[in-house]
């Protein structure tokens, strides 16, 4: 069994996540190694990019969606995320494998049964197969048809709650951007060459591979609450992993077994952590990867100032690749809270600022420690 240590695996993250990096790294790199970037808030993808690699600018997730090598949907956990289009059929896949509309809850809550679920797909693919509609549009053409009319109001929630299965199953995606508007098409519109949503067996073994080689070593339990909060059937989510065969490796992290792609070992057995200090933005997938639950990487005790209302995930200080701090942009301020001990140097909390000025296309920010 190879060893390694905590620090090890952080060390191994940031690197394989571009964090830090000196490499020249577009988005739809960082997005096809992270599996996506979470793209709820727009100006947070915006800045999870911008802050890896060198190239430092805002914009490219927007540039990515606007020229169809990203794709905007909803994803994992049922959020909005910009992916690759490859990835983004294989992860939509997986999570309509868990048939998640199909549990009482679900249409006790939204009053669509698995029926109504199954005709809206029919339906919504026929309506934007080749049109761009807002919302009030899209749900206008769906409710003409009275069998929908129930489900109106459900329909029109900005939560998007019954629209996150048709996403799922391909029927639907996020459209360009006309302003501040919401636009939808079906993805076979947007994308060239779209080929549909793949059976999940066959979708499994890759999008293992890019969570695993973005935030391994991992347990199947850790993929699964990235990837549907859970929501994947035990026998099947080991099914999924035993297939990969030995393109994985069982590694011990601290004493805790986890799983690694196999061709990453000895990179990880080789590195050496180097001290370090980072600040990343809102909804990183730094922690979003391997959840805000991992104490190894966020204390439990502080949990709370990162994980936060509504779904809140706060921006990070990493202090060598652990999860030590946040921090926010006030009047012309970068404001550094810190869970214990002292704030990092006054020189690397300047470089970083200096990043997550140009990240944000501002001229400059001075850095304040609470």
């Amino acid at each position: 069994m190879v060893a390694v240590t905590r620090g090890q695996v952080f060390a191994w993250r940031m690197r394989r996540q571009f964090i830090g990096a000196d490499a020249a790294v577009d988005a739809v790199a960082v997005a096809e190694r992270l599996g996506g970037v979470q793209a709820q808030v727009a100006s947070a993808a915006e800045m999870a990019v911008a802050l890896r690699g060198s190239a430092g600018e805002p914009g490219g997730v927007g540039a990515g969606l606007r020229a169809g090598s990203l794709v905007k949907t909803w994803a994992m956990r049922g959020t909005l995320h910009a992916l690759t289009p490859d990835f983004a059929a294989g992860a939509l896949s997986l999570m309509a494998s868990a048939r998640t509309w199909e549990k009482g809850s679900w249409v006790k809550t939204f009053g669509a049964t698995p029926d109504d679920v199954a005709a809206l797909v029919v339906a919504v693919g026929e309506i934007l197969g080749d049109a761009v509609l807002t919302r009030e549009e899209l749900v206008s053409s769906i409710v003409a048809e009275r069998r929908f009319q129930p489900l109106e109001d459900h329909l029109r929630s900005g939560w998007g709650a019954l629209l996150k299965p048709l996403a799922w199953q391909g029927a639907l995606c996020h459209g360009p951007v006309d302003g501040t508007t919401v636009t939808f098409t079906h993805p076979a519109r947007l994308i060239s060459g779209w080929k549909g949503i793949p059976d999940p067996d066959v979708a499994a073994p890759e999008v293992i591979r890019t969570y695993l080689g973005a935030y391994g070593p991992a347990t199947p339990g850790a993929f699964d609450a990235w990837l549907s909060r859970g929501s994947i059937r035990k026998p099947v989510l080991r099914r999924w992993f035993a297939e990969l065969g030995d393109e994985l490796t069982e590694v011990e992290v601290e004493g805790r077994r986890r799983y690694l792609r196999t061709e990453h070992v000895d990179e990880l057995v080789a590195i050496e952590p180097e001290a370090s200090v980072r600040l990343l933005g809102s909804f990183d997938q730094y922690v979003l990867g391997p959840g805000t639950n991992d104490t190894a990487l966020l204390p439990a005790e502080h949990r709370a100032k990162v994980s936060r209302a509504a779904g809140w995930i706060s921006p990070l200080v990493l202090v060598d690749g652990r999860i030590a701090g946040t921090w926010a942009v006030a009047e012309g301020d970068v404001v550094v809270s810190m869970f214990d001990g002292a704030a990092p140097s006054a020189r690397e909390l300047k470089r970083e600022a200096a990043r997550v000025a140009r990240a944000t296309g501002v001229a400059a920010l001075t850095v304040r420690a609470e």
